[in-house]
């Protein structure tokens, strides 16, 4: 007479069944391949190569750039930009970018980009002028277009640089005035400024600044951050003035942050001012200061809103 199976046999029956279905398995499947890699000289010894966010069954934990099959970079999964030093000038370089997951699975080579570095400028000892006429357009509520009027200089603009408040988050080819933007997220407010760049890494000025508010998704409530901030530099003081946010009840504080820091709290008390708010900053250190300010309000239920967009202001 046949027995009936065990419990033993048919617990290892069932582990069997689950690790051949692949429950509990290694993770085999590879990052998505980036897309969208560029790469534009620096300088006559630097590239700059960026790529699009590439994606994972569970997560991309960084990626890995590559230089004619040569592992130049490994950056972090937060990173999708870096510069690669010490090239040689007027040589052509050509690089690809793998992202990896915390399995340590490659996604397959990006497109190769090609590249070369300019000749050396040893005697370009000033720096571009700054873009002008910067302005920006929505393209939905996650992209946007920058243009902006040619820099100057007295040997040439190698590359143009765009910062997203003091992050640099793009660079273009010198011999372009334009610049598109992805991976925004809607109903955000972003403020955008550029740089120009030559081949002996001497950047510019800022560019003017321009603010973009992206379009909300459906259904999402409106933005609750403090518009139209404006701010003044003069002898030992920055004069602030904004608009709060409107919200179903007085806005009685917000906080200022310098350079993405907190600095303060401005309190009101019982009676906010209605309309424009303004405040007056003490500052101590010495002329030639740069300072990136920044404002969000305190929400009548106690949660703190949505930053403002950003000013800099440099010390008289």
């Amino acid at each position: 007479m046949q027995r009936p199976p065990t419990l033993a046999a048919l617990t290892c029956a069932a582990v069997l069944v689950l690790t051949a279905c692949g429950g509990g398995g290694k993770d085999t499947e590879s990052p998505t391949t980036p897309a969208g890699v560029t790469a534009q000289a620096g300088s006559a010894t630097s590239a700059h190569v960026m790529w699009n966010q590439a994606t994972d069954n569970k997560a991309v934990t960084g990626y890995e750039v590559f230089q004619k099959g040569a592992r130049v970079k490994t950056l972090p999964a937060t990173r999708n930009m870096v510069d690669i030093d010490q090239l040689t000038p007027e040589t052509s370089y050509t690089f690809t970018v793998r992202a990896r997951d915390a399995a340590g699975n490659l996604s397959e080579p990006s497109a190769a980009v090609p590249v070369t570095t300019p000749a050396p400028t040893p005697e370009d000892h000033k720096a571009p002028s700054r873009p002008l006429k910067l302005t920006i357009r929505a393209d939905g509520s996650r992209a946007a277009t920058l243009s902006w009027v040619r820099a100057g200089d007295d040997v040439g603009i190698t590359s143009y640089d765009i910062y997203q408040e003091d992050s640099r988050i793009h660079s273009v080819s010198g011999n372009e005035t334009s610049a598109h933007i992805n991976g925004l997220r809607p109903g955000t407010v972003y403020t955008f400024t550029v740089r120009a760049r030559d081949a002996a890494e001497k950047s510019s000025a800022d560019s003017n600044a321009v603010d973009l508010t992206t379009p909300s998704a459906p259904g999402a409530p409106p933005s609750t951050a403090p518009t139209g901030l404006q701010a003044t530099a003069r002898k030992g003081k920055v004069d602030l003035s904004w608009t709060p946010p409107q919200t179903s009840g007085p806005v009685k504080e917000h906080q200022l942050f310098l350079n993405g820091k907190l600095a303060t709290t401005i309190v009101w008390g019982a009676t906010p001012p209605v309309g424009t708010a303004t405040y007056t900053m003490t500052v101590t250190d010495k002329p030639g200061t740069r300072y990136s300010i920044k404002l969000r309000a305190r929400l009548p239920d106690g949660k703190w809103g949505d930053f403002s967009a950003q000013r800099t202001v440099v010390v008289r």
